[in-house]
């Protein structure tokens, strides 16, 4: 099998990026490169990305999903296909207990779908995502020391600190220590830091077990961490060096290098303050465990989340009783910050509900999310909207790509109260929120 080497440059307003990536030119769905990392053949570079400029001082790109739903609104079919296709370049024959990990807030609706499609071949890999915001539950205490594992570090990100929780229940916090293999899932690898640090902080809170870490991304920017640059004499340490004892793996759809080129004099920019773990003066509703706590189930809640959209949607339309044929042609499920996962699965249960119908009455069906992350207008970003977090955080929050008057209905998900989202939510008709019981 042949791979396809590919080359291009994106310039952005404060430098250019060049890329180096590679394709699989065999027939076959998936295929090994030749660092022994499996890619799939199906996917290509504008399959999978746009790019942008970060409104960040320690990275000023950005690589912009459009299979993710968190930047571009997509189907949640599309999202699907991706979540499906990453989770089977997985292997069989894991040593288990198996841990899938998500990176917050912009992987952990990809890592629920992995750990979804992953539990057909292991029913008890357990799903843990990080947080940046602070959990309070009956074995914490008012801070919710108690019921943390760890923390870590994501150096280039717009808000570096992650916290990863535990679980209250003796059982499931006896097979998360006891865990052997580690599915790190992240939207992107761009130098392999975050892997060793999340993996370092597990090692140090515990889980002394591990075997196997599988870094399973849609796109792997950091192969060339692996290979010696022939233009250098420094020789990047491999990743299997700096995960002492472990043995590594990679997975991803696409994968290759990058080099960042600073343009002359670039424009200086000042950050939105977003680095926070705090909890928020706004309480959160009961959704369920969808991961910011140690689960087996992903779709805990998912059922009263539905409900509840089901009864907000007929008080909204006026409806009696909730019926799909009601529903309009053009509806954008919104997920929040990491709130993402229960309304991707609403999202999807209404497209395919829709493809029940008739072509006159069938809906067409995007997903996104509102995102703390500060990204400048260009490239891949064709619209902004910015308020206030819903969280009671006092920062600002942005949805990228969502023209409202291109959406019939905008359903707005959240896990606060329906009266903490900013004012220019609830001023336009098109938004109906959906919020759970507090």
């Amino acid at each position: 099998m042949l791979n396809e080497q590919h080359s291009t440059t994106i310039t952005l307003p404060r430098g250019t990026l060049d890329l180096t990536y590679q394709t699989n030119s065999a027939a076959n769905k998936s295929a090994t490169n030749k660092n022994g990392a499996e890619q799939h053949a199906h996917y290509q570079l504008e399959d999978l990305l746009g790019f942008a400029q970060r409104i960040n001082p320690k990275r000023a790109f950005l690589f912009v999903s459009k299979v993710l739903g968190r930047h571009i609104p997509v189907a949640p079919s599309i999202m699907r296909e991706a979540f499906t296709d990453l989770a089977d370049l997985v292997p069989n024959n894991l040593p288990e207990p198996v841990l899938v990990i998500g990176m917050a807030e912009t992987a952990v609706g990809l890592s629920a779908g992995v750990h979804q499609a992953l539990q057909t071949r292991y029913p008890q890999a357990l799903l843990l995502n990080s947080t940046r915001h602070a959990q309070h539950d009956e074995s914490s205490d008012a801070n919710g020391t108690d019921s943390l594992l760890t923390t870590f570090c994501e150096d280039h990100s717009h808000a570096s600190q992650h916290l990863i929780y535990q679980s209250k229940d003796s059982v499931t916090q006896a097979q998360l220590l006891a865990s052997k293999t580690l599915i790190m899932v992240d939207d992107e690898a761009s130098t392999g830091n975050t892997c060793v640090n999340v993996v370092t902080a597990l090692r140090e809170a515990g889980l002394s077990q591990l075997e196997q870490v599988h870094l399973t991304t849609l796109v792997d920017w950091s192969l060339d961490q692996e290979t010696p640059n022939p233009q250098s004499d420094a020789k990047p340490a491999r990743m299997a060096n700096r995960l002492a004892g472990i043995e590594f793996h990679r997975h991803h759809l696409l994968s290759g290098a990058w080099q960042w080129t600073d343009a002359p004099n670039p424009e200086p920019i000042t950050m939105p303050s977003v680095d926070t773990t705090a909890a928020g003066s706004q309480a959160l509703g009961v959704t369920g465990n969808w991961g910011r706590f140690p689960t087996l189930d992903s779709t805990d809640g998912f059922a009263n989340y539905l409900s509840s959209f089901q009864t907000a949607f007929t008080r909204f339309d006026g409806q009696e009783n909730f019926d799909v044929t009601q529903l309009p042609k053009r509806i954008l499920v919104l997920g929040s910050n990491e709130f993402v996962w229960l309304p991707f699965l609403l999202a999807e249960w209404l497209e395919l509900e829709s493809k029940k119908l008739s072509g006159d009455t069938a809906s067409m069906v995007n997903f996104s999310a509102l995102t703390r992350s500060p990204i400048a207008l260009g490239g891949a970003i064709t619209t902004m909207l910015s308020f206030s977090d819903n969280y009671g955080l006092g920062m600002t929050n942005f949805a990228y790509n969502v023209e409202p008057s291109d959406w019939d209905l905008i359903v707005l998900c959240i896990e606060t109260s329906a009266d903490s989202v900013d004012a220019m939510w609830r001023g336009l008709d098109s938004v109906l929120v959906v919020s759970p019981s507090l």
